[in-house]
């Protein structure tokens, strides 16, 4: 007989199902057990490699030792600073003895004492320990207990404080806004030293998570405009903030007006004198542009120079820029109109000239003015794209090949030449780049109106610009003010500046409780001998 063998038993087709072990969720509480915070962490911060995750033996009096996680983010953190100024010293000094670790000891003896670094703060879930360590911060669980600490330890990269190249100056301050927020806002307190300068922080994007910060000064600007601006800021509800200009998008009051009702600016001198006009800052941390609102529609032609050299010259170079603001827009228009319907209004020597260099071009004026136009800001773009280096040569080579070639093969005259040139250097004495942005786009429409019912054209167009300017706000400001509405007061910083100690009132618009900047009789005079 053959040998009894006992069947073996199949194996079930069925895999067998292992529970995980309950995780807690990233917004619950932290977890007394170190491990478990661990495993929570690891989880949360899965296939980041560099996210760095270190444990720690502190020892204590009695010689136990407490156990300890230190999270990170490599490269946000420095580690030098971190290695020297607080590993060593949790691991060398002995904690002062506990019944057991809690919250209040942690608090007391980790935070208040044993730790050396300039900002501590506990928190208790795990969504605030996630949002410290993306934040450059450095974390410490605690084994058996609730809390964990966040250690400033920051150190990453950036570019250093030098003069910004958008908006350069001869004579004033040459420092300008970096990347990172609290170097910014820094530049400004140092300027504004009073406990009246407020700035409150907001968090927005769903995954940037950007800091974004409010600037004024309390007592100087409108409080229903601060907290319009609060409200604007906190409605807003985006997937990512990597520059200011995400944000100006959000709170602007027309965002259909191709006009800006927002400014942007480089420099901390800028922001600091716009504070104590009344407006507020928004800085935006990864970007040296900040925002100041309220603006009105004359300021984007004042430099930041005017207030740095004498009333006569700032007042002359500030009625320049207004005369070539209105030649930037008006000139081809003009010329269109008056060498295609009227043709009286040109003299009478200077009209042969330009119809002996109109013959030969087989296009209308209109035609002309609109290719040129186009090509001349494809060739300023074009500068401003390419590498420093050749960006400039490129672009004025190009002009003058571009136009050389084209009158010569009689396809633009050479009178249109001369007027998109003069019209081009124009636009670049605007001090502020998105306002001259607006004046450009307007040039093409008032060329087309222009080209099909001439001076009238022009009147029309100019007629529909001047109402949209005075039923523009900016945070409730009338954007056209003080021209639309007129107040007489501020006029003093307008077409003109007056001197400085004849600016005594702040804008009436954007300060009205506190219009007194400089109190009366400093006008300076010769001394005379008492007797």
């Amino acid at each position: 007989m053959r040998p009894y063998r006992r069947m073996k038993r199949p194996k079930s087709i069925i895999p067998e199902v292992r529970l995980p072990d309950p995780v807690p969720e990233a917004g619950d509480l932290l977890d007394k057990a170190l491990e478990v915070k661990e495993k929570q962490l690891r989880e949360t911060f899965a296939n980041c490699s560099d996210v760095v995750f270190r444990h720690i033996v502190c020892p204590d009096a009695v010689g136990q030792g407490i156990r300890m996680l230190i999270t990170y983010v490599d490269g946000l953190v420095d580690t030098k600073h971190l290695d020297e100024a607080v590993l060593q010293v949790l691991m060398r000094q002995p904690l002062p003895p506990a019944p057991a670790v809690t919250a209040a000891w942690v608090q007391e003896i980790l935070a208040d004492r044993a730790v050396p670094a300039a900002q501590v703060g506990v928190v208790t879930t795990y969504d605030e320990v996630v949002a410290f360590v993306l934040k450059g911060s450095v974390t410490m669980c605690v084994d058996g207990d609730e809390a964990a600490l966040t250690l400033s330890v920051v150190g990453w990269k950036q570019r250093g404080i030098e003069e910004p190249p958008s908006e350069p100056v001869i004579r004033g301050p040459r420092e300008g806004f970096v990347e990172s927020l609290r170097t910014n806002t820094a530049m400004v307190r140092r300027r504004i030293r009073s406990p009246k300068l407020k700035m409150q922080t907001f968090t927005i994007g769903e995954f940037t998570k950007t800091d974004v910060v409010l600037a004024y000064v309390d007592g100087i600007a409108e409080p229903s405009v601060v907290e319009e601006a609060r409200r604007r800021i906190q409605r807003i509800d985006i997937d990512a903030v990597l520059e200011s200009a995400f944000l100006e998008e959000f709170i602007e009051d027309s965002p259909k007006s191709p006009f800006p009702q927002v400014q942007s600016t480089e420099r901390p001198d800028v922001v600091s004198a716009n504070l104590l006009e009344g407006r507020f800052a928004i800085f935006t941390d990864g970007t040296p542009f900040a925002l100041v609102a309220p603006v009105v529609f004359w300021g984007a032609l004042n430099a930041n120079e005017d207030y740095y050299e004498r009333t006569f010259m700032s007042s002359f170079l500030r009625i320049l820029r207004i005369t070539f603001m209105l030649v930037s827009l008006l000139l081809p228009s003009v010329y269109v109109a008056m060498a295609t319907f009227q043709q009286e209004m040109i003299p009478t020597t200077l009209l042969m000239s330009i119809s002996a260099a109109r013959e030969s071009t087989p296009f209308p004026a209109v035609i002309e003015a609109l290719f040129m136009e186009i090509v001349f800001e494809a060739l300023r773009e074009a500068g401003v794209r390419m590498p420093k280096q050749i960006g400039q040569a490129m672009s004025i080579v190009g002009a003058l090949v571009i136009g050389q070639a084209a009158v010569e093969a009689g396809i633009i005259s050479a009178p249109m030449v001369i007027v998109v040139s003069f019209t081009g250097i124009a636009s670049f004495t605007f001090p502020r780049y998105n306002f001259g942005i607006a004046i450009r786009l307007l040039r093409f429409p008032m060329l087309i109106l222009s080209g099909i019912f001439g001076i009238y054209g022009i009147a029309i167009g100019i007629v529909i610009l001047v109402i949209h300017l005075v039923s523009l706000r900016s945070f409730g400001v009338p954007y056209f003010t003080p021209v639309g509405p007129m107040h007489f007061q501020d006029f003093r910083d307008v077409f003109i500046r007056v001197p400085r100690w004849a600016m005594r009132y702040r804008g009436g618009m954007t300060a009205k409780q506190n219009t007194i900047r400089i109190p009366a009789g400093q006008q300076p005079g010769p001394q005379q001998d008492k007797e």
